[in-house]
């Protein structure tokens, strides 16, 4: 129970981690990227690659895997920053999805549907798997802590106001002199590169990474913890990440107790649950646990209103 409590805490941490850079580009940007699992993967396969097939060091690896994967998504960026909303959607999705493609059949690359093993963990094999998991646990903790402290001076930053600025009506903020695609792509880049951090910490801690890991489900259930947590809120996307990791496991657990149903009528019902649970938190709390709190601009004392 220990090892399955701490391998659900590095868990949790991977979601937060990509909750605070999916945060970047949807909560403060506003653009909608349903593509975030494939940012995801190629951050995994990057540093599986380069640590597997060139022998450099797991740091090394997830290095190269936030650089490439945030020069990946200032292509996606720059492909798609005149489109907005449902379009933008679709297209972002589009890259996921070409992305699993693409891995499934490159066989002499990725192996293909086989997936890659063997990947490397830090101090894996001197390490017994209980003090592994609460080594890499520790990574995880230290990284998603480094990671929020940025993300906060950047959301206090004027470049985090004018993401929240072009988020609210981009056209005011055009007319208020701000290169609006720039911040736009520089936003994706900051994002993509924490997801593609989370895929490379995903991939040495499970050891093996295969296409079908990367489906849209995973975009759902990051898109649930923003909105759970708290849109546009760096605290919110971490709590909202544990409070999603706690749903769908919680259910692992309830799911044996229903008398007379099938494994498969089993996994149908713990997903309803799950759906209902996060309803009934978004009916009240539609902003989510800890909301975003925007800053109160001061009036000078006997200014006109």
């Amino acid at each position: 129970m220990e090892n399955y409590l701490i391998a659900m805490a590095v868990s949790a941490g991977i979601y937060a981690l990509m909750a605070l850079g999916v945060n970047v580009i949807w909560g403060l940007a506003g653009m909608v990227n349903l593509g975030l699992v494939g940012f995801f993967a190629v951050g995994a396969y990057v540093s599986a690659l380069l640590t597997l097939k060139l022998g450099l060091p797991i740091a090394a690896g997830m290095a190269a895997a936030t650089v490439v994967t945030a020069g990946v998504g200032v292509l996606v960026a720059l492909i798609t920053v005149r489109l907005r909303g449902d379009y933008l959607a679709i297209v972002t999705l589009g890259f996921a999805e070409t992305i699993r493609i693409v891995a499934s059949n490159t066989i002499w690359l990725t192996n293909g549907t086989d997936g890659i093993s063997g990947i490397a963990g830090p101090y894996r094999g001197s390490l017994s798997p209980e003090a592994f998991n609460l080594t890499y646990l520790a990574i995880v903790t230290a990284i998603v802590a480094v990671t929020y402290v940025m993300a906060e001076r950047l959301r206090a930053s004027p470049f985090g106001r004018v993401l929240r600025a072009i988020r609210d009506d981009e056209q005011v903020a055009a007319v208020a002199g701000k290169h609006v695609a720039l911040f736009k792509v520089k936003a994706f880049a900051i994002g993509a590169a924490a997801l593609g951090l989370a895929g490379a910490l995903y991939a040495h801690y499970t050891s093996y990474i295969a296409p079908d890991i990367f489906v849209p489900l995973l975009t759902l259930y990051i898109k649930l913890a923003l909105l759970a947590g708290g849109l546009g809120n760096n605290r919110g996307a971490i709590v909202g990440a544990f409070a999603v990791v706690f749903l769908l496991e919680s259910t692992r657990f309830v799911i044996p107790l229903v008398p007379g149903v099938s494994a498969v009528q089993g996994a149908a019902l713990r997903e309803l649950l799950i759906a209902t649970m996060l309803i009934v938190m978004l009916r009240y709390r539609p902003r989510g646990l800890i909301p975003e709190q925007l800053p109160r601009i001061p009036v000078p004392p006997g200014s006109a209103l």
